[in-house]
């Protein structure tokens, strides 16, 4: 009976972990696996164990009690003990088995990630990928992310990181609006064109586009007509004449293969080199996560048909 009881705290600290980290019991059930009724009434018997409350609920959102945000601290200490756990169990293994659990941006895990995952799992059939995708950063250990795939500056030191392959940022547009409008050859002819930016989910800040002008990088906001928040509805609207827009050339280059848009302004693309696989510590070697690292590395697309206008 004790260990009965020791269990259910067992499972109901985890639980309440993983609800604190990330904000939501659905969020919290996605991570583990499991139902959110499964983690609303594990941590519900822990407050009656306890006999404290350690969440206030209302019907829009949670937050953490006085209580809840003390034993919060401790709780994640025992989660990450367990994720090492975890591990050192599945490092015993040779051969990469169990699940995969990955995280990115949506533009990645469409057109990065999403393609590989069928060439990979032919390799490894004994591992199970959960392709998670989001544009907010996440503490992986928290979340339960085996690796992340994230693009721009990395902000958490503590993660091991890996730079990927670089790609090109450059301008599309649809071979009818440049048929109507004609072809700009320089930046500064962007002002008499229609054009179509992307806002950032995380900041809500546009996007500056970037350009190389001689030996110089400029960035110019342009006055859009339309903006949006996901870089596919962007390749729609451009493949649909909306004007001139901005992209990643991993992001164009099916509508590029498929005539719908083509590049503009190609010599003045700029390369990046700010996509970068990130892990954890405790996963460094997971046989899982280094078997997708290296399935990963110098793989990311790059348009053959993406060339200077």
């Amino acid at each position: 009976m004790k260990e009965q009881i020791a269990f259910e705290r067992l499972t109901g600290l985890i639980a309440f972990a993983r609800v604190g980290s990330l904000g939501s019991f659905t969020a919290a059930a996605r991570s583990l696996s499991i139902s959110p009724s499964a983690v609303s009434k594990s941590v519900q018997r822990l407050e009656q164990t306890l006999g404290v409350p350690l969440i206030t609920r209302t019907t829009r959102s949670l937050a953490l009690t006085p209580e809840g945000r003390d034993l919060h601290e401790r709780a994640l200490l025992l989660l990450r003990d367990a994720e090492e756990i975890e591990q050192m169990a599945i490092t015993a293994r040779s051969e990469p088995a169990g699940t995969l659990r990955i995280a990115a941006s949506l533009p990645i895990g469409i057109h990065v990630l999403a393609p590989k995952l069928p060439a990979f799992r032919e390799r490894h059939p004994q591992v199970m990928v959960e392709l998670r995708l989001n544009d907010q950063f996440v503490d992986l250990v928290e979340a339960g992310i085996d690796i992340a795939v994230r693009i721009g500056d990395l902000a958490d030191t503590r993660l091991l990181a890996r730079r990927l392959a670089p790609h090109r940022f450059c301008c599309f547009a649809s071979p009818s609006y440049l048929a109507s409008r004609g072809r700009p050859s320089h930046p500064d002819e962007l002002v008499g064109h229609d054009t179509v930016n992307l806002r950032y989910q995380s900041s809500g800040q546009v996007l500056r586009w970037p350009f190389r002008v001689g030996d110089r990088e400029v960035e110019i906001v342009p006055s859009s007509g339309i903006v949006m928040d996901a870089s596919e509805a962007l390749m729609a609207a451009l493949a649909a004449g909306g004007g001139v827009g901005i992209s990643a050339d991993f992001v164009a280059a099916p509508y590029v293969a498929r005539g719908e848009l083509v590049p503009v302004l190609s010599e003045f693309a700029v390369e990046r080199h700010n996509i970068t696989a990130v892990w954890p510590e405790s996963r460094r070697t997971n046989p899982a996560v280094r078997a997708f690292l290296a399935h990963l590395q110098g793989t990311m697309p790059r348009s053959k048909n993406i060339h200077p206008s």
